[in-house]
């Protein structure tokens, strides 16, 4: 791969990561619901001017947008102000590829391969260990809307393989339509009206920069140019960089929030990440070693 492509894809790991902490910091004093409301509406708009619309069902559309916004997003952003800590919840989303595998072989008839099962296996003991190691940064009910929210993402990978070949940059932004309302309505109704208004009337710049890093830089940035890279390069090669997220996720929360990862905790998160690792590495080496036989 060129170095400014890796460089690329390298920048967007980051940025994806980082954006965990300034989750953190933006549902610090927001409704969390709301944050997520004003964080898609950032991504749809103006984007929605300059790019068509999928060509994909109405049914998918909204059913992508609302396993992404709502599901995905709206519980992370929750999990996140109910004390799941930056830096794990970045490595905890990372087990929506077994979510994924496994809605895969329910629903579409396909394999679960031993490399897989045995990355789930060490990756879910990792998350044991991780609540074993919990404090006041990781809460029950955080870690289990966090993993919820990961299975919201995998969700959306089914859709997005029922979408075939349709433009992945457009269904984002479009997508990105259907979450403001349904957010925000759960806001009003969770929190109240006046919390909400007084969240937007006491919003100051640093507030709505943090909206637009998410909006715009997290998803139509990000997802735009990984978009292009995937297309250049093929996922073989940049997919596997996505698991450098929970890397700098943990690091920009360690160096933000001074976040603590004593030795169990980090044992725990090692353990994920090496599940994850044999999950989406295991597979491709097994795979080029059936290609190798076959020839």
């Amino acid at each position: 791969m060129p170095a400014r492509s890796l460089g690329l894809a390298l920048l967007i790991t980051c940025i994806w990561g980082v954006n965990f902490v300034v989750i953190k910091w933006s549902v610090a004093d927001a409704p969390p619901l709301l944050v997520a409301a004003l964080r898609f509406a950032a991504a749809a708009v103006p984007a929605v001017l300059f790019v068509g619309r999928p060509q994909v069902p109405a049914r998918l559309l909204w059913g992508y947008g609302l396993a992404v916004g709502v599901v995905q997003f709206g519980l992370l952003y929750l999990a996140v102000q109910l004390g799941m800590s930056a830096g794990i919840a970045s490595l905890l989303m990372q087990t929506q590829a077994f979510f994924t595998a496994l809605l895969a072989a329910r629903f579409l008839g396909e394999r679960v391969t031993p490399p897989q099962l045995l990355g789930m296996a060490l990756a879910f003991g990792g998350m044991a260990v991780i609540g074993l190691a919990a404090g006041g940064d990781v809460t029950p009910v955080g870690l289990g809307l966090t993993l919820v929210a990961a299975l919201g993402w995998a969700v959306s990978n089914l859709l997005v393989r029922a979408a075939g070949g349709a433009n992945m940059f457009a269904l984002v932004v479009w997508s990105s339509l259907i979450a403001p309302l349904p957010l925000a309505g759960l806001a009003v109704l969770t929190e109240g009206w006046d919390a909400v208004a007084h969240a937007l009337r006491a919003a100051g710049p640093a507030f709505w920069a943090a909206i637009l890093f998410m909006g715009l830089g997290n998803t139509v940035l990000g997802f735009g140019v990984w978009s292009l890279l995937i297309q250049r390069h093929g996922a073989a090669r940049i997919a596997p960089l996505s698991l450098l997220v929970p890397v700098f996720g943990m690091g920009a929360s360690a160096a933000f929030y001074r976040e603590a990862f004593p030795a169990l905790k980090l044992l725990g998160a090692g353990l994920v990440l090496a599940g994850l690792a044999l999950h989406v590495l295991g597979g491709r080496a097994r795979a080029r070693q059936a290609a190798g036989a076959v020839r």
